[in-house]
């Protein structure tokens, strides 16, 4: 490890670079979950996914990564802790007006990061009541909390059965 700091003074840049690229090659295979695991032999309640991201209760999924919480009459929509873990640094959010309309599996929006732009699909129809402005300012809290301060839309569902066609966390899981 003193190598690897810096404090061995007999040490060229070029075997110090060698030396950190060897520790962190051992420290990311050590870290790899071996993939001949047998389903067999972990509990129910173990998911590979979950020790990547995080799934709550509460919520429902959809295929395309988004997430919805519906309480009452609103609903409010976001994209899933695995999204923007794929997504890696988001740096721009592009969402809907206020007052407009979204439909089911239509994209409704992007979001910009270091990696790539994505679109955003609503998972229910319905009309915009709320748009988190927050987001125009810190895009960034889509990665820091993608289910709290993070949310993108607040939406008054045109049909809320669709929310049944969508996944448990369970399901998404």
């Amino acid at each position: 490890i003193s190598s690897l700091l810096g404090e061995d003074k007999t040490q060229s840049k070029k075997e110090k670079k060698m030396a950190l690229r060897m520790w962190a090659s051992s420290t990311a295979n050590a870290l790899k979950l071996s993939s001949h695991v047998s389903k067999s032999h972990l509990s129910p309640a173990f998911s590979i996914s979950r020790c990547f991201s995080s799934v709550l209760e509460g919520l429902k999924y959809a295929n395309s990564h988004e997430w919805v919480k519906h309480e009452g009459s609103v609903a409010t929509i976001g994209i899933t802790d695995h999204a923007q873990g794929h997504l890696g640094e988001v740096v721009f959010v592009e969402l809907p007006e206020e007052n407009g309309s979204v439909s089911k599996e239509k994209n409704f929006g992007a979001v910009e990061s270091v990696k790539a732009t994505s679109e955003i699909l609503s998972p229910i129809s319905g009309e915009v009541i709320e748009v988190n402005k927050k987001l125009t300012e810190s895009p960034g809290l889509i990665n820091s909390s993608p289910y709290e301060d993070g949310w993108m839309i607040k939406v008054k569902p045109s049909n809320p059965a669709e929310l049944e066609t969508l996944m448990g966390p369970k399901e998404y899981t």
